[in-house]
């Protein structure tokens, strides 16, 4: 549900019809990255706070200066809150507005990925490591190199490959990077840059990681999106366009790569053969929630899949203090995923 029509609902009754609760309400949490390691499971979320900053469509009320990690034992068991996991203040190159992040683990050590925009008021993409799942994460010393953008999610494939996926518009910045640098230009307007409706979308990044999982090991390549002729998604199909929340999970030999639509409040999904691509549309995973923003994880935990997402129910509708929740993913018998109501009981 767009924020546009909160003032209009009745919360009591809305958390009434929710198919699922906060997983927890003594903080505000969002923007949800799952992972079952270990035989446990382990929720890299955003840690929203309210710092008094102004509202804009470049996401400046989205505040957020730290990382908790949240652990279950098993999907209906309580959620564990361990506190501070990362803080801006310890990344010496980020200013604020530590965004989505990610987590991967590999020979023992856990990797956190994070985006914060840094001192000259770019968004890059930093990676902090901890022998621990929970933390705390020691973050190195500088972004990863030819890192932009926002919304890391890193993806493990069978062959022990892992790689990065990338970007959002509008505060994301993606749309500055259109010519292979960064467009400073009308830095107020979120909507500079972006191509015309009858233009082809712009598209997410995909980028191989290095062996010890902190830097890319090849230049970031667009992914591409395709509808059912084939043809990339053009800018003015807002439903199904690309705008943030990039997630990668493999079903049955195929990558399932989704992501919000952002201003029309959609999680989709495309289907492609490769962790590269190209994707072709394949249908929406879970309808508008309360608040402006849609974000997830797709994780399976034993023999089980999982959708991870988030809302604002918990905070009556205010944009920027969302918690997260989890609900069951059916993928059905010709390999589409069943769309998800919210708020259907």
């Amino acid at each position: 549900m767009p924020e546009e029509s909160i003032d209009h609902i009745d919360f009591i009754k809305l958390n009434e019809k929710a198919i699922s609760q906060p997983l927890v309400s003594h903080i505000y949490t969002a923007d949800p990255s799952a992972h079952y390691f270990n035989g446990k499971i382990y929720i890299y979320p955003s840690h929203d706070v309210d710092a008094g900053e102004a509202f804009d469509d470049l996401g400046s009320h989205f505040a957020m200066e730290d990382y908790h990690v949240i652990s279950m034992d098993s999907i209906d068991s309580e959620a564990v809150d361990h506190g501070v996991a990362l803080h801006v203040d310890n990344v010496s190159w980020a200013e604020k507005q530590m965004w989505a992040p990610d987590a991967a683990h590999k020979n023992g050590k856990y990797y956190l990925f994070f985006p914060a925009k840094a001192y000259d008021g770019i968004f890059r993409i930093g990676v902090a490591v901890s022998d621990s799942p929970v933390g705390p994460f020691q973050p190195q010393p500088k972004a990863i190199k030819n890192s932009f953008s926002i919304d890391p999610a890193v993806f493990e494939d069978e062959d022990g490959s892992y790689y990065m996926y990338f970007g959002g518009l509008w505060g994301g910045q993606l749309q500055r990077w259109r010519k292979g640098t960064f467009n400073a230009e009308s830095p107020d307007s979120p909507t500079a840059h972006i191509p015309k409706d009858d233009e082809p979308a712009l598209l997410p990044l995909i980028a191989k990681m290095t062996d010890d999982l902190l830097e890319f090991a090849e230049a970031p390549k667009e992914i591409e999106i395709l509808d059912e002729n084939g043809e990339l998604l053009l800018a003015g199909d807002t439903d199904r366009r690309f705008f943030e929340a990039s997630w990668m999970h493999k079903y049955k030999e195929k990558y399932y790569f989704s992501y919000s639509t952002g201003d029309t409040h959609f999680i989709c999904y495309a289907i492609g053969d490769t962790p590269y691509g190209p994707f072709t549309y394949g249908g929406k995973i879970l309808e508008p929630v309360v608040g402006w923003t849609s974000h997830h994880s797709i994780c399976k935990v034993e023999d089980t899949w999982y959708l991870f997402y988030h809302d604002s129910s918990l905070s009556k509708g205010v944009t920027h203090l969302r918690s997260v929740k989890v609900t069951e993913l059916h993928h059905l018998e010709d390999g589409s995923i069943k769309t998800i109501a919210p708020y259907s009981k």
